[in-house]
């Protein structure tokens, strides 16, 4: 069966109900099992190991790309959060805009990017601002600091 859908950064599966869903091509940069601070094991199992930025992909491949990156910056590099989350460089502006970009080069066109963001460092107008693009639809911001965006691939353009 062909995957129809990839994550690009799927990390411990978290909010999956099948965390081995046919459909999903998952990947991640990291491959880990390790406890945690409360004793529950991470388990980091990708499908495979792609860096985000370049992925060996043709154009327009994917009906459905999930990109839920790193959100933190303020972390430290061995923190529990680092682990579960993963942490973004120090030059996150065009690594984020380059794995966006990256995201729609592989969607199919009028292909949906489901994008998952939490703010505790970066709020989701300097998100946008580097992105140079706002969703379809999504969390406007209700008090919450973990949202979640729609943005559809327009057309076979990059």
């Amino acid at each position: 069966m062909m995957k129809r859908i990839l994550d690009v950064c799927c990390g411990s599966k978290m909010f999956y109900f099948n965390k081995n869903n046919p459909l999903v091509h998952f990947n991640d940069l990291r491959k880990l099992e390790e406890p945690l601070c409360d004793g529950r094991m991470l388990k980091i199992h990708p499908d495979t190991q792609w860096d985000f930025r370049h992925l060996p992909v043709p154009d327009n491949t994917y009906d459905m790309v999930v990109f839920d990156p790193p959100h933190l910056v303020k972390v430290g590099d061995n923190s529990w959060l680092a682990k579960k989350y993963g942490k973004l460089p120090p030059e996150w502006k065009p690594y984020l805009k380059q794995v966006f970009d990256e995201c729609m080069r592989v969607l199919k066109p009028y292909g949906t990017l489901v994008f998952k963001w939490n703010e505790t460092d970066i709020k989701q107008k300097e998100l946008f601002e580097v992105l140079d693009t706002i969703p379809i639809f999504g969390d406007k911001g209700r008090g919450n600091k973990t949202y979640w965006f729609v943005f559809m691939k327009e057309s076979e353009e990059k």
